[in-house]
């Protein structure tokens, strides 16, 4: 074995400066395998058997022809399986990239259209619909009649009441709507928020009534001004989530009301391993019964 290392590095030191360089162990192994052998691969060789690090190999670090083939060939195989596992990885991000794209494609979490921004805004006239009535103070003044926005306001009004059961049925529409991802989020988002925004004027009036069966009298002036405040904050409401959705943006900034949409949104993690859309309360249901069986 020694003589056959001494014998490799006398053919491969051309210049018999006593030790081998780069160039010389690439062109004694070129001509020795009968390969054509790359810079790359050479300099890996020469990293393997230099153990000194000085860039060149000294006899006592020389090795025979076989045991360069041998490692020579280890190194291609374990480019090639790392060649594998790279294309194997890139094939799988391909694979996640385009399940993440079919996800939100589902979800329609695209920015909205023009048309779709108008659109949005029409579900919080629900909830004006139903805020009328703390404006009466405010929209039954003198020059009420001779004033455009609020006779649309009364014409609207009207035929929002002329419908039977107008309340209940725009509440399920936009509760069965909200839930449907085809349509863009901004829409849904919306949707679900003038929900909320609609029971959260049930309380003033619970709160009235409460103080009506306690026979408490207030002053005509502070009922005034109470219910006044009540419809300009119902205004200033709906008039942020209206030129939020109108620029595109989503009216999420609400205390209590964004987040408890936000909660009942859909959102990408709703989605299983294979794809398949899992609303948040069956996920959790799931992930309840696995952790009961985890304990058993």
């Amino acid at each position: 074995m020694a003589d056959a290392a001494e014998k490799a590095f006398a053919r491969f030191d051309t210049n018999k400066d006593g030790e081998i360089s780069l160039e010389e162990l690439k062109a004694g192994l070129e001509k020795s395998l009968k390969i054509e052998l790359s810079d790359k691969r050479a300099r890996e060789l020469m990293d393997v058997f230099d153990d000194s690090g000085d860039g060149a190999l000294q006899p006592n670090e020389m090795v025979t022809i076989d045991r360069f083939k041998n490692k020579l060939e280890q190194l291609v195989r374990e480019e090639k399986r790392l060649a594998a596992e790279a294309q194997k990885q890139a094939k799988l991000e391909e694979e996640q990239a385009a399940l993440a794209e079919a996800k939100l494609a589902v979800l329609n979490e695209k920015p909205p259209t023009t048309s779709e921004k108008f659109l949005s805004i029409l579900p919080y006239l629900f909830p004006l619909m139903d805020g009328l009535a703390y404006g009466r103070f405010l929209l039954n003044g003198d020059d009420a009649a001779s004033n455009p926005a609020v006779v649309f306001l009364a014409v609207l009004y009207s035929l929002y009441r002329s419908i039977p059961l107008s309340g209940f049925i725009a509440f399920f529409a936009l509760n069965f709507l909200a839930g449907t991802p085809s349509i863009n989020r901004l829409i849904r988002y919306n949707m679900q928020q003038a929900i909320f925004i609609d029971i959260a004027l049930f309380f003033p009036g619970l709160l009235a009534g409460l103080i009506g069966a306690l026979n408490l009298n207030f002053p005509t002036a502070i009922s005034e001004l109470s219910t006044d405040a009540i419809f300009v904050s119902l205004l200033l409401v709906l008039g942020y989530c209206s030129v939020s959705s109108l620029f595109g943006a989503t009216p999420d900034k609400l205390p209590f009301i964004s987040q408890a949409v936000n909660d009942r949104m859909p959102t990408i993690d709703m989605f299983d391993d294979n794809g398949r859309f899992v609303p948040r309360q069956f996920r959790e249901e799931d992930d309840g019964d696995k952790d009961k069986k985890d304990d058993k």
